[in-house]
């Protein structure tokens, strides 16, 4: 809501304003938006696969402007970050209602979507290609080994019911928590040592789809999207989905994590600085461990294991910052590039400055901050996404 900033649920009505009628997804040109579970959220991404990111975030930007113009007539307004800071949603969650909603009345009639882990987050995806087997091993290997470390790149979303948390990234916190009526949909987040299809499917899929026949006995839900790790499997168009990522505070920051992410698991994949037995020997329970970790505490988070940080080329030993690895792993990997356009740098900056996002707006607001002070922070936060601009807390 422009005024409130409260949940306003008009993704419907949005979509509607562009494409004449109510449809799940709609085509903006380079770009495409689609509904998602919750009525107050709409999904932005390419409109297929890219080839590179570069200049993505003018692309997104963009429609960022289209979208806010066409949600002020209905009195509402764009925000960032992973999750509304004061949604209450017990009483505001209103689930689409259109297309696909067979879909969504059976994840809330076995999960129940009236919680956070459902209904109150956001976040960004990267979809990474594989051709093959041997492709899909190296791939899932070095997205595993990444993954502990996204939250301490992107989390954003350090307020939950108007209030800090002490964690930087609920989202997560949230989201690992929300099939837990089911726990082989989500896993540990961390998805299992599976390195082919045959395994993944055997020791991943199968599995989730014999826990789940007893609760959804017509198969509504019996597909590769229903497993809930931090990344998946997307067999049906040969990709890994990552899903540990928070929005950030404006498209710029968002293409610039994705960037940094992509080479990161790029140079894994290529072995550049160990080699594939050693990328495949981590077990879920040590990366989850180190995982959460880096939920609670960002890019603060301690990484006091040699061996791992010796996976990423890092040449120190004894205990660093996860703020430490990741500023390695720009200067390595990303100030190299004669080309890299200035707002990721930009962006790259202001995190080793000033930490993550998360670590900003908890230190703009201060230890227990008023509902105003909420409001006006946040409202920075609404400006910076429809400026594109950063936000330095």
């Amino acid at each position: 809501d422009g005024d409130s900033l409260s949940v306003l649920p008009a993704a419907d009505r949005a979509i509607q304003s562009l494409a004449g009628g109510i449809v799940n997804e709609v085509e903006t040109g380079a770009l495409a938006w689609s509904n998602e579970l919750a009525l107050h959220v709409i999904e932005m991404k390419t409109n297929g696969p890219v080839r590179a990111l570069t200049g993505l975030h003018q692309a997104f930007q963009g429609d960022v402007t289209r979208l806010n113009a066409l949600l002020t007539p209905l009195g509402g307004r764009l925000m960032p970050t992973a999750m509304h800071p004061w949604m209450d949603p017990e009483r505001e969650t209103r689930l689409w209602p259109h297309d696909d909603s067979t879909i969504y009345r059976t994840f809330d009639r076995i999960f129940g979507c009236q919680g956070h882990g459902w209904s109150n987050l956001q976040s960004m995806h990267i979809n990474l290609p594989f051709a093959d087997d041997d492709e899909f091993a190296r791939l899932h290997a070095a997205v595993r080994l990444t993954m502990p470390l996204m939250p301490a790149l992107a989390a954003s979303s350090p307020v939950m019911d108007g209030r800090l948390t002490g964690l930087l990234d609920n989202r997560l916190e949230v989201y690992r928590d929300n099939c837990r009526r089911v726990p082989s949909v989500s896993g540990r987040i961390i998805p299992e040592p599976a390195y082919s299809r045959q395994a993944y499917e055997t020791e991943i899929l199968q599995r989730i789809y014999r826990d789940m026949a007893p609760l959804d006995p017509a198969g509504v839900l019996r597909h590769e999207w229903i497993n809930a790790r931090g990344a998946i499997a997307r067999f049906e168009r040969n990709t890994i989905e990552i899903r540990v990522l928070d929005t950030q505070e404006c498209p710029a920051a968002d293409i610039a994590v994705a960037a940094l992410v992509v080479e990161v698991v790029r140079a894994l994949t290529e072995e550049r600085w160990c080699g594939r037995r050693h990328l495949q020997k981590w077990d879920s329970g040590s990366l989850q461990r180190l995982f959460l970790q880096c939920v609670r505490h960002a890019d603060l988070a301690v990484i006091d294991d040699d061996d791992f940080r010796a996976a990423f080329g890092f040449p120190e030993r004894g205990p660093r910052r996860a703020r430490d690895l990741w500023q390695h792993l720009i200067e390595t990997l990303m100030i190299p590039h004669p080309d890299l356009p200035a707002p990721w740098q930009e962006a790259y900056r202001l995190y080793l400055r000033r930490g993550s996002l998360a670590r900003r707006i908890a230190g703009a607001l201060g230890n227990t901050p008023a509902p105003d002070q909420l409001k006006a922070t946040y409202r920075r936060l609404c400006d910076c996404l429809g400026q594109g601009t950063l936000f330095d807390g």
